[in-house]
């Protein structure tokens, strides 16, 4: 599915708000056509990149510093230390803290983790979150409550998590997260829907959530962006970026 497709809102800083614009992307570990990545987030002028999938083994460090330098991002967080989720931003972000957070394990399979954030952007503070959930659905659905205990549990007046969720929208764990946030898509959907597979996209199961208060302006697959390319798209990993733009408060 395609929603009609009007200009995203670029980001800025209005009179009592910030226009944030946040990609959600799984990568998959840099194991497809980095040049092709690079282009695709470059073109979606991300202020904060919640991704999955980093690279997390042999010098996983030197390899996410230098993805973000080829995006014109800095590192934030995440990657080997939370096995997969990282955070990236612009400059336009003033982090405050970090925290990395392994899940509890289930023998025999994944490890999992949250990579998380609080930044200032633009007089807007806000926390986020990165984060792939489990193949196994009573672990993704235990894990989808954790991540709400996590955002419930932060001194921050507006929060976002976005993600691999390893659900579709009919799922239990993603039904979990929709009933407590904002879907973005489903609040204002905006370019494509489907993010797997790339060259067949069919289901929805990457996500950006928003907490009450964060107004979203558009979120989804950015077809037809200015610089993206279908054939980026396809090359870059096996999964479609989600892109949303959110009006977030200032001065609370």
């Amino acid at each position: 599915m395609v929603a009609e497709r009007p200009g995203l809102p670029a980001s800025g800083t209005e009179e009592n708000s910030a226009i944030v614009r946040v990609l959600s992307y799984n990568i998959r570990s840099l194991r497809d056509d980095r040049a092709a990545l690079t282009r695709v987030i470059r073109a979606c002028a991300p202020d904060l990149v919640l991704i999955q999938e980093a690279p997390r083994f042999f010098r996983w460090r030197k390899a996410a510093e230098r993805l973000a330098r080829s995006c014109g991002l800095v590192y934030v967080t995440g990657g080997g230390t939370t096995a997969g989720p990282m955070i990236l931003s612009s400059l336009r972000a003033h982090v405050e803290r970090t925290e990395d957070i392994l899940l509890p394990r289930t023998p025999g399979l994944h490890q999992r983790g949250f990579a998380t954030a609080v930044v200032r952007i633009g007089g807007a503070r806000l926390g986020v979150l990165s984060c792939h959930l489990s193949l196994a659905a009573a672990e993704r659905y235990a894990q989808a409550g954790l991540l709400l205990d996590r955002l419930a549990g932060w001194d921050v007046p507006y929060a976002v998590a976005a993600g691999d969720l390893n659900d579709r929208p009919r799922g239990r764990s993603f039904q979990r997260l929709a009933g407590a946030l904002t879907d973005a898509w489903a609040a204002k959907p905006w370019g494509g829907e489907y993010t797997s597979t790339p060259g067949d996209p069919h289901q929805r199961i990457d996500a950006v959530f928003t907490t009450d208060g964060i107004e979203v302006l558009g979120c989804g697959v950015p077809h037809g962006l200015p610089g993206v390319r279908e054939a980026d798209l396809r090359a870059a990993t096996d999964h479609l970026p989600v892109l949303a733009a959110l009006r977030v408060p200032t001065g609370a």
